[in-house]
C-alpha cells in the first residue's frame, strides 16, 4: 500500500474531478503527442517503400505527403463535426452504433482498441530506434528498454490525467520547438545556398519495379501519420467547458503542427537526398545534415525519443475511455467502467500496459515489424465514423445538414479507399493478423454482452411474485479436532437459527476417537457425526456428506461454518494446511449452500 501511494499519489475525492479536466494547453500534450509523434517515422516509412524501386525513385515522396495532408484536412474537418455532435465522447463506436447498428460500431470498437495497443507498442519501439540511433550501444538492449518504458507511462497515468498531462507538457512542446527549428534553420540553409547534401549511398539494382501498387503500398505506409487524430473526439469529456469548443480548437491545432512537420521532413528529405538507413532514423540524419554533431543534434534526437514514449500517452487516455463506454454497455467485464482512486480508469491502463509489453517482446521490439500491422484499425474506424455522421445528416438533417453531409460524405470515401489500400497492400506484411483479431474481439464483446444479459434475466424479479424462502437452515461445522478456534466457531454456530451439526471424518481411528471424547466436554451439546474416509480423503467424505444432505431435504439452505486459524505472519501461511481454503473453493458453486467462515487470529 506504501508503495501504490508513493508511484500513484493519494486519492482524490470525486467532487475533484472538474479540477482534473484539460485546458487545452495540456490536452494538446495528453490527446496529440501520438499523432505528432507519428512524424518521426511516417516520411521513413515512405522512402523505405519507394528505395525498393531504387533510391531515384524518393521524389515520388512528396506528392505522396501531399495527399496524405489533404487526407488529414478532411478527417480534422470531419471529426470537428464529431465532436460537436456527440460531446460525450465515444468516437467511432459511439458514433457507428447509434447510427449504423451494434455490428459497426463493435468493429468500430475492435479497431480502435487493437489500434491503441499497437499504437503503444510502436511509439516506444520508435522512441528507442532514436536513441539508439544516437547511441548505438544499447541496440542490443532494446526490447528491455522498450518495456521499461511502458511501465514508466503506465505508472506516470495511473497518477491522473491532468498531473501526467502535466508531466508531459514540457517535452511535447520541446519536440514541436526542436523539429520546427530544424525545419526552419534547414529552410533558410537552402534559400541561402548554405545546405550539404548527404553523401549518396552506394547504387543499387532495384529490388522492385515503380508499379502503381508500390505506390499505393508507399501511401498506405505513410498514412501512419495520420493514427492518432482520433483521440480528442474519444476524450471530449476531459475537457474544461465549453468541451466541445475546446476540443474542436485542440484538434485543429493538432492538425496544424502534425501537416507542417510532416510535409517539412519530407521535403528535408528530398533534399538532402536522405534514404533510409539500418542504423540510423531519417529524422536523425535530417539533424546531423542542418546541425551537425553538436547539442541542438543531441536536443533534437533527445526530443524525438521522449516524445514518441510520450505519444503512447495519447492511448493510455483513448483505450480506457473507450473500454469504460464499452463496459457501460455490458461489453466489456463492469469494472472498465470503475475509476481508480486517482479518478481513472485504472484497469484499462493496467490492461493496455500489459498487451503492450507482451507485444514488445513477441516483435523484440522492431518499429519496422509493428508497422505492418498499424493503421489499419484506425482507418477502418475512421470509414465507420465518418459513414455513421452520413446517415446522421440524412436523417437528422439540421441547419447546414447539406454541408455537415458533404464533409462527411468525402472522409467517409477517402478514408474507405485508404482502409482498401492499406488492407491489400499490407496484408501479407502482417496486416492479416489484425483482420483476423477484429472478429475474434466482437466474438468476445458479444459473449460477454450474453453473460450479462443471462445474469440480469436470472437474477431479475418478477412483478408480484417473490423467490420461496427455504424451509429450514442446515448448519454444519466440519472439525479437524478440539481447540479454540473451532470453540469459537461452535459459539457462532449456536448464535445462529438452525439445525446445528458437527462433522468429523475418520483418517485416524485413535485421534478420532479422543477427539470424541474432548467433543463430549466443549462441543455444547453439538451431536457430533464421524464420517467412514476408507481412501483418507477428508474433502471427497465432506462433500458426500453435504451432497446426501442436500438430496434429502430438497428445499433447505445448508450452512457451512468453517473454523481457520490465520497466522499472525504472511509466510507462516506455507506451515499449515490449506484444508479450509480448499473446502471452501469447493463449495463456492454448490446451489443452495452457504459459506460462512469463523477466523481465528494468532498473535505471534
Amino acid at each position: 500500500m506504501i508503495l501504490k501511494r508513493w508511484l500513484v499519489g493519494l486519492p482524490l475525492k470525486t467532487k475533484e474531478a472538474a479540477h482534473e479536466r484539460l485546458s487545452k494547453r495540456l490536452a494538446l500534450a495528453v490527446f496529440s503527442s501520438d499523432a505528432l509523434s507519428s512524424v518521426a517515422y511516417a516520411t521513413e516509412e515512405i522512402l523505405l517503400v519507394l528505395t525498393l524501386a531504387g533510391t531515384a525513385m524518393v521524389g515520388y515522396s512528396i506528392p505522396l505527403s501531399l495527399s496524405i495532408i489533404g487526407l488529414l484536412i478532411i478527417l480534422t474537418m470531419s471529426y470537428r463535426q464529431i465532436i460537436f455532435e456527440y460531446p460525450e465522447g465515444g468516437g467511432a463506436y459511439i458514433v457507428g452504433k447509434s447510427n449504423l447498428g451494434e455490428w459497426p460500431g463493435l468493429v468500430a470498437a475492435a479497431a480502435l482498441m487493437i489500434d491503441y495497443v499497437l499504437t503503444v507498442a510502436v511509439s516506444v519501439a520508435a522512441g528507442m530506434a532514436a536513441l539508439t540511433s544516437a547511441v548505438p550501444a544499447l541496440l542490443p538492449h532494446r526490447e528491455a528498454l522498450c518495456v521499461a518504458a511502458i511501465l514508466l507511462v503506465t505508472v506516470v497515468n495511473l497518477r491522473g490525467v491532468r498531473e501526467s498531462g502535466q508531466i508531459f507538457a514540457v517535452p511535447t512542446y520541446i519536440f514541436i520547438a526542436t523539429i520546427a527549428a530544424m525545419l526552419g534553420v534547414g529552410a533558410v540553409q537552402i534559400l541561402f545556398g548554405h545546405a550539404v547534401r548527404v553523401e549518396p549511398l552506394p547504387s543499387m539494382a532495384p529490388a522492385e519495379p515503380l508499379t502503381l501498387f508500390l505506390l499505393l503500398r508507399a501511401f498506405s505506409s505513410g498514412c501512419t501519420a495520420l493514427t492518432g487524430v482520433e483521440v480528442i473526439s474519444n476524450g471530449v469529456s476531459a475537457f474544461k467547458k465549453p468541451e466541445p469548443k475546446n476540443a474542436a480548437f485542440t484538434m485543429i491545432g493538432m492538425a496544424a503542427i502534425l501537416g507542417t512537420m510532416f510535409i517539412g521532413i519530407s521535403a528535408m528529405a528530398y533534399y538532402f537526398g536522405i534514404v533510409p538507413k539500418g542504423d540510423e532514423t531519417v529524422v536523425s540524419q535530417i539533424a546531423h545534415a542542418t546541425f551537425g554533431t553538436g547539442p541542438l543534434y543531441f536536443l533534437v534526437q533527445a526530443s524525438t525519443m521522449v516524445i514518441l514514449i510520450l505519444a503512447a500517452n495519447s492511448s493510455f487516455n483513448g483505450f480506457p475511455r473507450l473500454a469504460s463506454i464499452l463496459a457501460r454497455d455490458s461489453y466489456m467485464p463492469h469494472q472498465m467502467s470503475m475509476m481508480g482512486d486517482r479518478l481513472v480508469f485504472s484497469n484499462g491502463v493496467i490492461i493496455l500496459g500489459v498487451f503492450s509489453c507482451l507485444l514488445i517482446v513477441l516483435f523484440n521490439g522492431d518499429t519496422h515489424a509493428l508497422i505492418p500491422l498499424y493503421a489499419v484499425g484506425v482507418f477502418l474506424s475512421f470509414t465507420i465514423s465518418q459513414a455513421g455522421m452520413v446517415k446522421r445528416w440524412l436523417v437528422k438533417k439540421g441547419p447546414h445538414w447539406e454541408k455537415k453531409l458533404l464533409v462527411n460524405g468525402i472522409g467517409a470515401v477517402t478514408t474507405a479507399i485508404a482502409t482498401l489500400i492499406i488492407a491489400s497492400t499490407k496484408f501479407a506484411h502482417g496486416a492479416w493478423i489484425v483482420i483476423v483479431l477484429i472478429p475474434l474481439l466482437i466474438t468476445f464483446f458479444r459473449a460477454i454482452r450474453s453473460h450479462y444479459k443471462a445474469v440480469s434475466e436470472q437474477v431479475a424479479l418478477s412483478r408480484g411474485h417473490r423467490p420461496p424462502m427455504p424451509r429450514r437452515n442446515i448448519v454444519v461445522l466440519p472439525i479437524g479436532g478440539v481447540n479454540r478456534a473451532v470453540i469459537r466457531a461452535v459459539d457462532y454456530a449456536r448464535s445462529r437459527s438452525g439445525d446445528i451439526r458437527a462433522v468429523l471424518v475418520d483418517v485416524d481411528p485413535e485421534e478420532t476417537a479422543r477427539v470424541e471424547i474432548q467433543w463430549a466436554q466443549w462441543g455444547c451439546g453439538v451431536p457430533l457425526t464421524v464420517l467412514p474416509s476408507p481412501y483418507r480423503s477428508v474433502l471427497s467424505s465432506l462433500l458426500d456428506y453435504l451432497e446426501q444432505v442436500l438430496q434429502k431435504d430438497q428445499e433447505c439452505w445448508v450452512t457451512v461454518v468453517i473454523p481457520e486459524i490465520l497466522p499472525a505472519r504472511w509466510w507462516q501461511n506455507i506451515l499449515h494446511n490449506q484444508r479450509a481454503f480448499m473446502l471452501k473453493g469447493a463449495l463456492l458453486f454448490k446451489d443452495r449452500v452457504i459459506l460462512t467462515d469463523v477466523p481465528y487470529h494468532l498473535t505471534r
